[in-house]
């Protein structure tokens, strides 16, 4: 059997999964895209950690890691299995790579997971880990622990970055007409896909200093640290694949990728 890619998605906000718009149409296809996982490690850009952790919780809960929304939020629930052998053979990879991470069985399905993931496995029947972000580490940091877990590709195990290729929440347009997308949002997505399809990776994991208008899209580090953990998890040099893109709220890019 050939590997599972390794996949990136933009999860924008958690009524994401309410509403008809095409990233939400998107990622209910996104399951039927490529073959059932045995297991789904999930980085999520809403769980942060000091150092690296993978969750290992038997019936991992949802977790409604946001307040205000529709209260139909707040009953959704995402009951798929956990992947406690997963978590533990993830670990021996980090290990082996000088990157010891814990287990913490006490973690749920956070939103920036389970959204995604009921709208593409809305059977909930896949098992399923997380593993968290490190906000305080670089791009290098994510991209060598995607490198480190690129074997479970092979074991049938799908690796997901779930974040937001651009997230400035401050310069979001929520009016009732659709808003413009700035040029410092589109310029920043075009230099990044760019890279992506020129194979520039060491631009990218310095993209901090290199990409046009980056502290504009990225206030903070952590939403964009799934896209480097992705991107590390495929394989040197292979096919990479835009799968959606376009803007919520002007300068909200919901574009996702994959990796071959």
């Amino acid at each position: 059997m050939s590997p599972l890619p390794s996949l990136f998605v933009s999860h924008g906000a958690p009524t994401l999964i309410l509403e008809p718009v095409p990233t939400r149409d998107f990622l209910m296809k996104l399951g039927m895209s490529i073959p059932k996982p045995a297991a789904i490690l999930v980085m999520s850009a809403h769980w942060c950690t000091r150092a690296p952790a993978v969750s290992s919780a038997a019936r991992p809960e949802t977790v409604h890691d946001f307040h205000g929304f529709p209260e139909a939020l707040y009953r959704m629930r995402y009951p798929a299995p956990g992947a406690p052998d997963l978590a533990r053979r993830a670990q021996a990879l980090l290990a082996d790579a000088g990157l010891p991470a814990v287990a913490d069985p006490g973690q749920g399905l956070d939103h920036g997971a389970w959204v995604p993931l009921k709208l593409g496995w809305p059977e909930a029947d896949v098992p399923v880990a997380q593993i968290a972000v490190q906000p305080q580490a670089d791009p290098r940091h994510h991209h060598a622990i995607g490198a480190a877990l690129r074997p479970l590709r092979e074991e049938g195990v799908l690796l997901l970055g779930s974040g937001s290729f651009t997230h400035n929440l401050g310069a979001l347009s929520r009016g009732p007409r659709v808003p413009e997308t700035p040029a410092w949002a589109s310029d920043f997505v075009d230099w990044t896909v760019a890279g992506l399809s020129a194979g520039r990776i060491d631009d990218l994991l310095e993209y901090r200093t290199r990409a046009p208008h980056a502290r504009q899209n990225h206030p903070t580090d952590e939403h964009f640290l799934p896209f480097h953990f992705a991107l590390g998890a495929g394989t040197p040099g292979g096919a990479v694949e835009c799968l959606h893109e376009g803007f919520s709220f002007g300068a909200l890019a919901m574009h996702a990728f994959r990796f071959n």
